[in-house]
């Protein structure tokens, strides 16, 4: 038996030290996999994938302060015509769509009456039935009015060089066919 504390606990560091290794690797894998997949994955050395994922990340930050930038706007001015409205007692109005493509992925952006909560499940049926990959939804309720956010993707069919990347144009034409059919 050995009497020396120094001898016994150096194999407990080396094992510490290999499932630190161990776990920090997997960490990575799983940081780099949420990248999006038009990336080659298997020539890329850890710094590189470090780095492009910070990069990721980055565009992703700026993306969106733009958006709660657009978001803000959009909303003082439904707030000035909800104003303007009140005022005058007009009549309320449609439901409004906006759908921004980039690339494979879409945010659609819903703004409707509180009281039209149908509209916002049958704009996810819509999406579901075109064969759109929800990522995330969300809303906004602003006195009488709720504004949805929807980020989704979309099956890319054929090539890159395909107008509407498989599903954009027609996801688009569809909602708004919907909407302009719910509003009649």
């Amino acid at each position: 038996m050995n009497d020396n504390p120094n001898v016994s606990s150096r194999p407990d560091r080396k094992v510490i030290e290999r499932n630190r290794r161990t776990h920090m690797k997997a960490l990575y894998s799983e940081l780099y996999s949420l990248l999006p997949r038009h990336s080659s994955r298997e020539s890329k050395s850890l710094p590189d994938q470090l780095h492009e994922a910070a990069s990721y990340i980055k565009k992703l930050q700026i993306n969106l302060e733009r958006m709660k930038e657009k978001k803000d706007g959009l909303m003082s001015v439904e707030r000035l015509r909800n104003t303007r409205s009140r005022m005058t007692g007009k009549v309320p109005k449609s439901p409004q769509i906006q759908i921004h493509e980039m690339g494979s992925s879409l945010v659609i952006g819903l703004t409707t009456e509180s009281n039209s909560r149908f509209l916002f499940t049958q704009t996810i049926r819509v999406l579901q039935e075109e064969g759109a990959e929800i990522v995330n939804a969300g809303y906004s309720v602003v006195d009488d009015t709720v504004f949805h956010i929807i980020n989704l993707t979309v099956a890319i069919i054929g090539h890159e060089s395909a107008p509407d990347y498989g599903g954009g144009r027609r996801i688009s034409e569809r909602l708004n066919k919907f909407l302009n059919d719910a509003d009649a």
